[in-house]
């Protein structure tokens, strides 16, 4: 069918969305809306100027796969359930929408720049929803979310390779501009433009999200026998953080042996069946290559002081140029005796993925069962890095001040009091002097009693109270809420507070 006006279709809706309270009342974004229609509005125009002038068809084919509705669902149910956790989420949809019409209209362009015909279908939600998961800018500097857009496309459409008789594009499109403009936000130390920090930290907050994660992906792992690449990047990311912790007594990634928003780079973002190796044993290759890209980012970021959250996106462009090679090196006589392939070889297409995926299965459950992923990990407690600390393990005291600063920040006294006793007032005793002020402040008496005795070598301590337990035992999700005493104590002593072991085991007329 011939639909030249197909692009109109998708800007107009982008045009009204200026009438929006939240684009008119705010300048730089009320200007990005405006530039965006503007180009495309004069794109079309000159494209369907030309076409007519050379008697061009500009036409529309039906191009639906499940490749891209099945991860789109993945994706949105990820986005769905992590909205409620974190309201900006929610609050953002109608730039969401934006982006995701703007993406239409800028993919139908390019393509009838190139050709003919435009090929419509689901493809561009995985992309869209992809990059939202990971990285997005804030208001103010939205236009460039719609550069890293048009990045994502026009990468897709131009840088493409022969491969297997035909041609295809070489990157995975989110991942493409996922990190380019990580690359350039950590040259520029320009970070604070996006929601990048808040997006892997409140990723974190929503209850079972690891099981979520790992539920929708099952989808796409039976329909593309994707399933191998996941596996293997979180079975040897886990595999690392063990032998990291047998050797210095504390966490690679500080409160989790696989931090949610990797895992969900594992299951959702490097994953593209496209831009991934064909063999069995290549795709195994493929996600070892990518967990230890991740080790090893974070590990660089981390000692250069930067944000190591773009851990999971920098190298993913980067092995999907090796696809090719990877297949053709497992190929190769001498890795036949590792192929998996070479197992059960009459069992091939979804009997052979259903395998996998049982495989993963079982692995996933054994890693939950010893707490290598979900809800609960002692990368989280306060006492666990006190003992590393006490101990002088590798970032013990580090970590430990961390924890009690945010904590502190969040209002418990006692966090704060525990913070100025790590600074040590003799060393640091401007830093110790206000961490003591604040506890006080608070109604914390040991943070009084310290502030009073400024010169003093060993501060008082106390043990935490039912405020502050409310505050410190949280577990990577919301404050604890709505517990009796007893329940708190409890909680308090599971995770290694000798106050709370202590008060659990008095009588039970004692707690109101």
């Amino acid at each position: 069918m011939t639909a030249a006006g197909l692009p109109l279709v998708f800007t107009l809706p982008v045009a009204a969305m200026i009438l929006l309270p939240p684009v008119r009342h705010s300048t730089p974004l009320l200007w990005s809306f405006l530039a965006v229609v503007a180009a495309l509005g004069a794109w079309h125009a000159v494209l369907t100027t030309r076409a007519s002038g050379r008697g061009r068809a500009l036409t529309v084919t039906p191009d639906i796969r499940p490749q891209h509705y099945v991860q789109a669902c993945a994706q949105g149910s990820v986005l769905l359930y992590w909205g409620w956790y974190w309201r900006e989420v929610y609050s953002s949809a109608h730039l969401l929408a934006a982006q995701l019409l703007f993406a239409y209209a800028f993919d139908t362009l390019l393509s009838w720049s190139r050709r003919d015909w435009y090929r419509l279908g689901f493809s561009v939600f995985p992309v869209i929803f992809s990059i939202n998961l990971f990285l997005w800018f804030k208001p103010d500097w939205f236009y460039l979310q719609f550069l890293m857009i048009a990045a994502a496309f026009a990468g897709k459409e131009l840088i493409q390779w022969g491969k297997e008789g035909r041609r295809v594009h070489v990157f995975n499109p989110s991942a493409l501009p996922l990190a380019i403009f990580s690359l350039v936000l950590l040259l520029t130390g320009t970070t604070d433009l996006t929601w990048g920090r808040e997006i892997a930290t409140t990723l974190n907050r929503p209850f079972h999200i690891y099981a979520l994660i790992f539920l929708i992906g099952l989808p796409g792992q039976l329909l593309f026998g994707v399933s191998s690449m996941t596996m293997a990047a979180v079975v040897s990311t886990y595999a690392f953080s063990l032998a990291y912790f047998a050797l210095t007594g504390t966490y690679y990634f500080i409160d989790a042996h696989i931090p949610v928003a990797v895992f969900l780079g594992m299951h959702l973002l490097f994953t593209d069946p496209s831009t991934s190796p064909r063999s069995e044993l290549g795709r195994i290759v493929f996600g070892m290559c990518y967990a230890l890209s991740v080790v090893a980012l974070y590990g660089v970021l981390g000692s250069l002081g930067a944000p190591t959250f773009y851990d999971k996106l920098l190298a993913v462009p980067i092995i999907n140029v090796t696809i090719q090679g990877i297949d053709r090196v497992v190929r190769s006589g001498a890795l036949k005796w590792i192929d998996p392939a070479r197992l059960a070889p009459r069992v091939t297409g979804r009997g052979r993925r259903l395998g996998y995926m049982a495989v993963w299965t079982i692995i996933f459950v054994m890693m939950s069962a010893m707490q290598a992923v979900g809800d609960s990990h002692r990368g989280r407690w306060i006492p666990f890095w006190q003992r590393a600390c006490a101990e002088a393990r590798l970032n013990g005291c580090r970590q430990l001040g961390v924890l009690t600063s945010a904590y502190c920040t969040n209002g418990s006294g006692w966090a704060c009091n525990e913070y100025g006793v790590l600074l040590q007032p003799q060393l640091r005793p401007q830093l110790a002097a206000t961490a003591f002020g604040r506890a006080c402040n608070l109604g914390f008496d040991a943070g009084c009693r310290n502030l009073e005795l400024a010169a003093i070598e060993d501060p008082v301590r106390a043990p935490p109270e039912l405020s502050d337990y409310l505050i410190v035992l949280r577990e990577g999700k919301a404050s604890v809420k709505e517990r009796s005493p007893r329940q708190l104590y409890a909680r308090a002593c599971r995770q290694g507070f000798a106050d709370g072991c202590e008060r659990v085991r008095e009588p039970p007329n004692v707690f109101p």
